[in-house]
């Protein structure tokens, strides 16, 4: 009976660990991801955010940064800052350098200070050949 207890406690606190969210991380905002042109291929790139609140109005003044890495361990990141075009529209300019898939991961910071945190998969980077 007491060995069962411990094994209850301690699966909650592995389960309570994994599963806590921070309180600074924006969940009311949509990210709408684009990136061209498609299909995608090694070189430079532009990607698109369009950022709105839950009641769909645009979010301006957002500082948001891009960072692109390969799906696989060994290769240097791609780093890149984000400008805001229009009210709620930034665009972002990488240079992807190998063929493969990519993970593209936005770091941010919302205009009242809320986190912005987002990542974006782009599979299948075609080479120039």
């Amino acid at each position: 009976m007491r060995r069962r207890r411990l094994v209850l406690v301690v699966t909650a606190i592995i389960f309570g660990i994994g599963c806590h969210r921070t309180q600074s991380t924006s969940t009311g905002v949509n990210v709408e991801f684009q990136i061209k042109p498609q299909p995608v291929r090694v070189g430079p790139v532009t990607v698109s955010l369009a950022l709105n609140d839950p009641a769909g109005h645009p979010v301006t003044g957002a500082q948001i940064s891009a960072e692109a890495d390969m799906s696989h361990a060994g290769m240097s990141p791609v780093f890149a800052t984000t400008q805001e075009v229009r009210p709620g529209l930034y665009e972002s300019h990488l240079s992807l350098t190998m063929a493969g898939d990519w993970v593209v991961l936005l770091h941010g910071k919302l205009p009242r200070g809320e986190k912005l945190e987002r990542q974006f998969e782009v599979r299948d980077v075609r080479s120039n050949r």
